[in-house]
């Protein structure tokens, strides 16, 4: 079924503009109309564009009735605009059944968003860099991709790995946990902390991924959400991918699954790994601001969100 799909640049300038000409290229031979913001393509220091310019094409964005509003690239660059975006335009949009999707950077606006409004958005794929490789893009990122477009899906589930799961949940009986999904790239979450664009969730389901950040870089960003009382709020923390990065010897054997396990005794939600989504070819799209359960069964972790 033929969608209408808006390209546009909240953040990061493109500078890989053959994986974004192979992005159009490959939405448009599924089917779809593919629309290119007027500024999609801008530069301004490592911006797409000034301020004003990046706000004006989520202004676009918001008015131009597709069906998804997908990024070009993350980078940096929405949390110095979240006060002048158009946030009762953007709600009415999502009203109105237009999907704004992306990942990392746009974690400010789409926590900015439900902090504001309550709408709902989704993490997921970029232009670039999913439906940009020079080789085939993922499978289940494209498949979760057009049940969105089809407004299928209702749900991800995945297996969590053995590291961690045996010491913290082996013991634990099936269960379900009922609460509100929100989170995405956890340094930019965090630098949301203490202004008017972090939702405020209790009794929520927190996932977090983040790319090229050490694991003690990690452990001091989850440790400013549980000091400031995030985390003991929340009824489950779901862990992405965490990528791009290398340990050094002087970590000695201080890893990520080291951080998880300390965290795990700091706090009563259980943290669950294995989540496909990050800055990883293999990822899901989820709901950010939907009301979801989160059912656990020995490894088999499942979120459903039913018909949205």
């Amino acid at each position: 079924m033929k969608k209408h799909i808006y390209i546009f640049s909240p953040a990061g300038a493109v500078r890989d503009k053959a994986a974004f000409k192979r992005g159009v290229a490959r939405l448009k031979a599924m089917g779809h109309e593919v629309e290119i913001d007027a500024n999609a393509l801008s530069s301004h220091m490592r911006f797409a564009g000034d301020d004003a310019t990046r706000v004006a094409a989520i202004g676009r964005a918001a008015a131009s009735g597709a069906d998804v509003a997908l990024i070009s690239r993350g980078g940096y660059g929405l949390t110095r605009i979240l006060p002048g975006l158009p946030y009762k335009a953007l709600a009415k949009a999502v009203e109105k059944g237009t999907q704004f999707v992306g990942l990392s950077d746009f974690t400010a606006f789409q926590n900015a968003l439900l902090a504001k409004t309550g709408a709902i958005s989704w993490s997921g794929p970029a232009l670039g860099e999913d439906f940009g490789p020079e080789g085939e893009p993922d499978d289940i990122m494209l498949a979760c991709f057009d049940d969105l477009l089809q407004d299928q899906g209702e749900g991800a589930g995945w297996r969590m790995p053995v590291a961690g799961w045996v010491k913290a949940h082996a013991q634990d009986k099936p269960r379900q946990l009922h609460g509100k999904l929100w989170g995405g790239n956890l340094a930019v979450l965090v630098s949301l902390l203490g202004t008017p664009y972090f939702p405020q969730i209790k009794g929520g389901v927190l996932f977090l991924e983040d790319v090229a950040e050490y694991p003690w870089r990690i452990e001091r960003l989850l440790t400013q959400l549980m000091h400031a009382g995030v985390l003991a709020k929340q009824k489950a923390v779901v862990l992405g991918s965490f990528t791009g990065y290398k340990a050094t010897p002087h970590d000695k054997g201080f890893k990520l699954q080291t951080v998880v396990d300390w965290l795990q005794t700091q706090i009563k939600a259980p943290i669950l790994q294995g989540l496909p989504f990050g800055h990883v070819p293999t990822k899901v799209l989820l709901p950010v601001g939907a009301d979801v359960t989160l059912a656990l069964e020995g490894r088999d972790a499942l979120i459903v969100w039913g018909h949205l």
